[in-house]
């Protein structure tokens, strides 16, 4: 790059700590040689990539187009490069308005470019509103959940394992198998709703059918939901194969279309970073519209730690992971959750949890690699393993968390006391 190579504008951004060396295209190098982590710009195209945007999302599409690679890096599980790039915060700086305008003036001298991102990148935001998408509206919920959870169900069961549980499970010990710790994370919702043999189940946003098969072993009758036609599919062709068409039910159905109503109990497993923030009031109200008297509620999503942060994700996550997704913080939610008319039996944060079952989910994922790339493709296969260990590490941060609200709709004429004086679900952990 005329003016400035790529190892000068590396420069201007991270001081020289001695813990990252820069390799580029055009023969330049920042940092040393025996340094803990290396990065490869293999063309310029990388370049333009952050140019266009200096971001998350500039990043993953060089990153995921083979245009940025390291020999640390397992494309199936980059948690260590995370790590190490996480490592060199403190190094960081802002270049002055000069360095910046020089930067751009090295990159246009070559000519003013913008490279197609990958053919996997969904719609931007405002695309989205073009084509008729209002984010949160039916349409716009089953048009991103489709995005999300229309793919192969085979590539999914490749990393969450067979119990296509695609939420947090809970650990007793880091060495629990991820299966152990996903039966645990089922046993322990149910019994927190306390259901019994011959009462009713609402399951909000059931992916692919876990919590259906295992509530209907015990006997409970459960409907499950769905925007994703792949995991209709899979839930239905499963609860058959179990002989359990008598007692669980899976459909293609916003829960808003739910015609049932008094069910004993309605259960929500990370669905909810779909609604909205704007949304959580209707959210709840709708299921308490949907309870009988007396009725629990187990709401399990994840969340942001701080309530100031903004609520949406950034490009990368709306683009590629969860078009239109919002976090808020627990303060917040428990907020709307009271404002709604139930009261709040139990709250739990899961945060260790999510990221040892992420750990899991990439560990599969690389032993199944050369499988995956195959199938998806090594684009969407890169997409995975980043996706998958960013999150990790962004619990292990404290940045993000994962909890569990247990509610009760309480009865007109009793109140809220029908339930015992102290938790029933203690044994199962």
């Amino acid at each position: 790059m005329a003016g400035m190579t790529v190892a000068d504008m590396v420069g201007a951004f991270i001081e020289d700590s001695g813990k990252l060396n820069v390799q580029a295209f055009d023969g330049s190098s920042f940092g040393p040689q025996d340094a803990p982590l290396h990065i490869n710009v293999n063309n310029s195209r990388a370049v333009y990539y952050m140019v266009d945007h200096p971001n998350d999302l500039g990043l993953a599409r060089a990153y995921l187009q083979g245009d940025i690679s390291s020999p640390e890096l397992v494309p199936g599980d980059p948690y260590e490069v995370f790590k190490e790039l996480t490592a060199l915060k403190p190094y960081l700086h802002k270049p002055s308005p000069m360095t910046l305008a020089k930067i751009v003036s090295s990159v246009a001298s070559h000519g003013v470019r913008h490279p197609e991102p990958p053919s996997i990148e969904g719609p931007s935001r405002l695309q989205r509103l073009t084509e008729g998408l209002v984010p949160h509206s039916k349409a716009g919920d089953a048009a991103t959940v489709s995005y999300h959870y229309d793919q192969s169900n085979d590539f999914y069961r490749m990393f969450l394992g067979p119990s296509m549980t695609y939420t947090c499970a809970v650990f007793d010990d880091v060495n629990d198998s991820l299966e152990k710790a996903q039966s645990r994370k089922l046993s322990l919702v149910l019994d927190k709703l306390n259901l019994k043999p011959g009462q009713r189940l609402l399951d909000i946003g059931c992916g692919w059918g876990s919590m259906e098969i295992e509530a209907a072993k015990r006997g409970i009758h459960v409907i499950g939901v769905t925007l994703a036609e792949e995991q209709v599919k899979w839930g239905q062709e499963w609860i058959k194969r179990e002989g359990l068409q008598d007692l669980a039910e899976v459909r293609l159905m916003d829960y808003r279309d739910v015609p049932e109503g008094d069910f004993d109990a309605i259960c929500s497993l990370g669905m909810m970073e779909h609604v909205g923030f704007k949304h959580y009031p209707s959210y709840f109200q709708e299921i308490m519209d949907k309870l009988k008297p007396g009725g629990l509620l187990l709401n399990h999503q994840i969340t942001r730690t701080k309530s100031m942060d903004g609520k949406s994700a950034g490009q990368f996550i709306d683009r590629y992971i969860f078009p239109d997704g919002q976090l808020a913080s627990p303060g917040e939610i428990e907020t709307v959750i009271h404002d709604t008319g139930f009261e709040v039996i139990h709250q739990e944060n899961f945060r260790q949890h999510y990221a040892l079952t992420l750990h899991q989910w990439n560990k599969n994922l690389v032993a199944n690699w050369d499988r995956a790339v195959k199938m998806v493709g090594e684009p969407k296969a890169r997409l995975w393993g980043l996706y998958m260990a960013g999150c990790a590490l962004n619990f292990e941060l404290n940045t993000i968390q994962i909890h569990q609200f247990l509610c009760i709709k309480p009865d007109p004429q009793t109140g809220t006391d029908s339930y015992p004086l102290k938790p029933w679900w203690t044994d199962v952990r």
